[in-house]
Order: C-alpha cells, then sequence, then structure tokens
C-alpha cells in the first residue's frame, strides 16, 4: 500500500476527474473518456492507484441480462486518497505556476 506514484500529466489528469466528485464511482470507459487516455494507460493506471491505497475499485451490482450489458468495473477515491490527491494537485500547481517576477525588476524593465 505504499507504493509511491508519481504525479504525471496523465496521471494528474485521471486524479482529477476522480477528485471531481469523491463519492461518485466512475468507470474505466468514463474516465478515458474524461481524459482523452487509452485504456492502455487508465487501467494500468487505476492499478497502481489500488495498490497505493489511494482508489478502491468494486464491480456495479446490477442483472447484466435486464440492463443488456456486462457488469462495469468502478473507481473512486478512498478517504486517504482524496487526503493525498488534493495535497498532491495543489503541489503539483504550484510547481507548474510561473515563477513571480521580482518587482524591482519589473520597474527597471518598464524605464
Amino acid at each position: 500500500m505504499s507504493e509511491r506514484i508519481r504525479i504525471t500529466t496523465k496521471v494528474a489528469q485521471v486524479l482529477a476527474v476522480l477528485l471531481d466528485d469523491p463519492l461518485v464511482e466512475r468507470y474505466g470507459l468514463e474516465l478515458m473518456r474524461a481524459t482523452g487516455q487509452s485504456s492502455g494507460r487508465v487501467y494500468p493506471l487505476l492499478a497502481r492507484l489500488q495498490e497505493s491505497g489511494w482508489v478502491r475499485a468494486s464491480w456495479e451490482t446490477i442483472d447484466s441480462s435486464a440492463e443488456g450489458r456486462p457488469r462495469r468495473r468502478c473507481y473512486r477515491l478512498t478517504p486517504e486518497g482524496v487526503t493525498v490527491v488534493q495535497t498532491e494537485l495543489a503541489a503539483l500547481r504550484v510547481k507548474r505556476r510561473p515563477p513571480a517576477v521580482d518587482a524591482s525588476l519589473a520597474t527597471d524593465l518598464g524605464r
């Protein structure tokens, strides 16, 4: 449960969708559509997120015959995952923020 997840742009996209409403369970295709990523990217990531304890997965409880489709595997953030993801995404935003311009430098350039 302690695997370190490297927060790349692609990982951040999936995490942001899951964090949008942490109580809502989302299935893989929904995450693929929301992020524009392929199944070859999303499903291995979801497996790593599960191993890390950030995400839990469960099968839909539907009658496949009545619904006319197979059950979906649904994913949502764990309480620990919500806390960690909020922190990680905030750190990523700070890291990607352009550096502030020194006010004295800006004044010198304006002359």
